[in-house]
């Protein structure tokens, strides 16, 4: 399996995406420029955290106009898996995939610390490997990571099972404990917590692997050859 990792100017996990995919799973991986045309020949589509052109104006809103989210919208509506961590969430948001919106942090404070995650649906392409109902230690690292949608997308996503992770003690007020959505195909998921930094114990904890994991695994199933 091949990951693209989508490298923004201001992008700054894109290393961590990158050694998660190509040190821990052992798949192959390559970074692309936002100004590439092409998304060919991947099977996974990576939008790592950071800062992404400073973050001015709004966070992930001028990055959401590079010529590589063009073939990223492609990549989604071919069913091809999407992840956005952090500003990639973010820029997910913006580029109309995920609906809803990030506002400041309740505490309108940067937070940067290790949180507990609920598993609210394992029967994704990027929680598969999950127990229902698993909590997990993954970290956190933003300023603007408080989800916000109107009552009518909330519901939508509550009958739909889109809301993948939870908080169990919400550090940024978002809604309903919002952590991560993914869209109602079950292809793009966008997350604030950062599973990239949660791939092995000397890092301070694992728990972050079984995501990538589950991605490979479902794509790896759709892509036996049956005799």
């Amino acid at each position: 399996m091949k990951f693209a990792v989508i490298v923004f100017p201001g992008s700054n996990c894109d290393i961590d995406m990158y050694h998660a995919i190509k040190d821990e799973l052992g798949e192959e991986v390559e970074y692309v420029w936002h100004d590439a045309t092409s998304l060919d020949g991947f099977d996974a589509i990576l939008l790592p955290g950071g800062f992404s052109y400073g973050d001015y104006l709004r966070t992930g809103a001028i990055a959401r106009f590079s010529n590589v989210m063009q073939e990223v919208v492609k990549a989604a509506e071919a069913g091809k898996p999407v992840l956005g961590v952090c500003n990639g969430f973010q820029i997910l948001l913006e580029a109309g995939l995920l609906p809803g919106a990030m506002r400041r942090n309740e505490s309108l404070k940067f937070i940067c610390k290790n949180v507990e995650l609920r598993v609210e649906n394992n029967e994704t392409m990027f929680s598969g490997s999950y127990k229902q109902g698993e909590t997990i230690q993954i970290p956190v690292a933003h300023g603007e990571g408080n989800y916000y949608c109107d009552e009518e997308t909330l519901t939508r996503l509550k009958e739909n099972k889109q809301i993948v992770f939870t908080y169990t003690n919400n550090p940024n007020g978002s809604l309903a404990d919002i952590a991560g959505i993914m869209n109602e195909q079950g292809n793009v998921l966008g997350m604030m917590p950062h599973p990239e930094r949660a791939v092995d114990e000397l890092l301070g904890g694992a728990d972050g692997v079984k995501l990538f994991q589950s991605i490979v695994k479902q794509w790896r199933d759709s892509h036996v050859v049956k005799a």
